[in-house]
């Protein structure tokens, strides 16, 4: 049989799971976040029994996802040391296929989210299946190489447009004219491996949530916004991400809060995505002289040789994403909003003038935001962002559900 692409767990699925799958989570999140970490300490923070703590750890050690590090022998009189325990990044990795206008991402990360390896692919003539046929092969060879000897956990497939997440289809990409792709399927027929396929904003938000410098707060309630060739938002509380019927939660592109003569592809004025997106950038770059040709790179670029007017452009566009996150604080009031925009991301030295434009712009608009230099923060990226956004998708299904994901069994493996 072949693998079809992950769906959400259903009520069913998560009573299975039951509380020793629960409780085994519990440690692993323990882990990732404080490992190196003695079970002693583990127990106290999770509050469960040094004796399910060790049954649990062993279940986890036996798939490949933690171990026990070398301890130096105690000092005389000071009794046995303990062992500490911490994410075992030996075993396995997740691959992550980010799917974005002019090309797509590929990366390997392991299970702390660091990237092993990425590549990019332009964009040809071959169309979407031949595009993603591409992805895999190449994803294979990284494989080869830097991954030797671990198993591919998953992939997680990242993209913009309209995507559901239940059937693993991108259903409508407007800028590449994907319709109704079964993304999901055509990347596990391909590597037969699980595919969890999202937008941007989810994908990132999961990174987020697992791995991010404000996980803590993003976990009572957060708010992404990812504005690159296309925009999209992701809301979640409690942890929980939330997709709405048919995934379609988070669709911001079409708010009319753009410029009203901006003209939009889907045939309105003032969507913001006409505005703000980094095509819209470069296009309005490339009218006003700062740059040759339309190119958001070459934005970029004159951006950091210290361009006046493209740090101006750059400026403008905060001010507009700070319409839209005004919007979306007041709708949601989240513990904290995200926001992934390649001027903050990937050019470091003006994300603080950028971000005082966001600020300030959110501080004029919202009444729910009383200090939006605390809640509206950047993404935990950076240039690193495309990478990691949809491996994170894989690895929160193992990090939510680990004995259940089909990970390496080391009682039966001779894998070292």
């Amino acid at each position: 049989m072949r693998p079809r692409p992950a769906t959400r767990p259903s009520s069913a699925a998560t009573v299975r799971t039951g509380r020793r799958g629960t409780n085994a989570s519990t440690v692993l999140r323990c882990i990732l976040e404080d490992g190196p970490v003695a079970r002693s300490t583990i127990a106290r923070r999770t509050g469960l029994s040094a004796a399910a703590v060790t049954r649990l750890y062993q279940d986890l050690a036996a798939r490949g996802l933690v171990r026990e590090l070398p301890v130096r022998a105690p000092r005389p009189g000071l009794g046995r040391p303990h062992e500490p325990v911490d994410i075992d990044e030996r075993h396995v990795v997740a691959a992550g296929v980010h799917v974005a206008v002019p090309h797509t991402t590929l990366a390997l990360t392991d299970l702390r989210g660091r990237v092993l390896a990425r590549d990019v692919l332009p964009h040809g003539a071959t169309g979407a299946t031949g595009t993603l046929a591409r992805a895999a092969d190449r994803l294979a060879g990284m494989l080869g190489t830097v991954g030797a000897g671990r198993r591919l956990l998953g992939i997680g497939l990242a993209s913009g447009g309209r995507v559901d997440n239940a059937s693993g289809d991108i259903v409508f990409h407007n800028q590449l004219g994907w319709r109704d792709v079964p993304a999901g399927r055509l990347l596990a027929d391909r590597l037969g491996v699980p595919v969890v396929v999202e937008n941007h904003a989810h994908a990132l938000t999961r990174a987020e949530l697992l791995f991010g410098a404000a996980r803590e707060r993003a976990r009572r309630s957060a708010v992404t916004l990812f504005v690159g060739n296309m925009l999209d938002a992701a809301l979640t509380t409690g942890g929980v991400v939330h997709h709405g019927p048919g995934t379609t939660a988070g669709e911001i592109a079409h708010l009319p809060l753009g410029e009203p003569a901006d003209h939009c592809s889907c045939g309105r004025n003032g969507c913001l995505q006409a505005t703000v997106s980094d095509r819209a950038m470069g296009e309005r770059a490339a009218a006003a002289g700062i740059i040759g040709a339309p190119s958001f790179d070459a934005l970029l670029g004159a951006a950091r040789a210290g361009d006046r007017a493209a740090v101006d452009l750059f400026r403008l566009r905060l001010r507009l994403i700070g319409r839209a996150a005004a919007v979306l604080l007041d709708l949601v009031n989240p513990d904290v909003l995200f926001v992934v925009e390649g001027g903050t991301g990937l050019v470091p030295e003006l994300a603080p003038q950028l971000l005082a434009e966001l600020h300030a712009e959110v501080a004029g608009r919202s009444s729910a935001c009383p200090d939006p230099r605390s809640v509206v923060v950047p993404g935990s990226f950076g240039a690193d962002v495309l990478a990691v956004a949809g491996g994170a998708s894989v690895l929160d299904r193992v990090h939510s559900d680990p004995l259940g994901s089909p990970v390496l069994d080391l009682r039966h493996s001779t894998a070292s």
